[in-house]
């Protein structure tokens, strides 16, 4: 899956990323870089809402785990279970949202459970950053659902 695809996907599927202006910057197994501009996601003391940041970064992981499920040939639901944000500081520009995932080992139990009970979890960190400074960190735990090979 490359940004374009990834982007039309998230605009269909969560068109809330579209509301918000995000756009892929990278759709790799590595690591999904997802940007987002300020003025749609503007609060009242001209920086970035808090809740556009979570928003933006539970979309960075989530997209991470549905692109390397994807390059793995297996389909299923991907939803978020459980995260803590941490606001760094302010953001008062276009910012974006770096998700990774753990080792390659960890990877892997998630696929072997994934594909033996059609459902397992996998922690996801995602940094986001404003001109060139970190700006948050997001530790979530997304579950895969209903695996199927493709």
């Amino acid at each position: 899956m490359d940004c374009r695809e990834l982007e039309e996907y998230l605009y269909e599927q969560i068109p809330l990323s579209k509301t918000m202006g995000v756009q892929v910057l990278n759709a790799g197994w590595d690591e999904v870089k997802l940007t987002a501009p300020l003025r749609p996601n503007i609060n009242h003391r001209d920086t970035v809402f808090g809740g556009s940041m979570s928003a933006v970064a539970i979309l960075a992981g989530w997209a991470l785990v549905h692109v390397r499920l994807r390059q793995e040939g297996i389909r299923g639901s991907v939803v978020i279970q459980r995260n803590t944000m941490n606001y760094e500081r302010p953001i008062s520009g276009d910012f974006t949202a770096l998700s990774s995932v753990g080792d390659s080992a960890e990877w892997q139990r998630f696929v072997k459970i994934l594909k033996r009970k059609h459902r397992a979890r996998i922690p996801v960190n995602v940094m986001l950053f404003s001109e060139g400074q970190k700006a948050g960190l997001l530790e979530g735990h997304f579950v895969a659902l209903g695996a199927e090979a493709s």
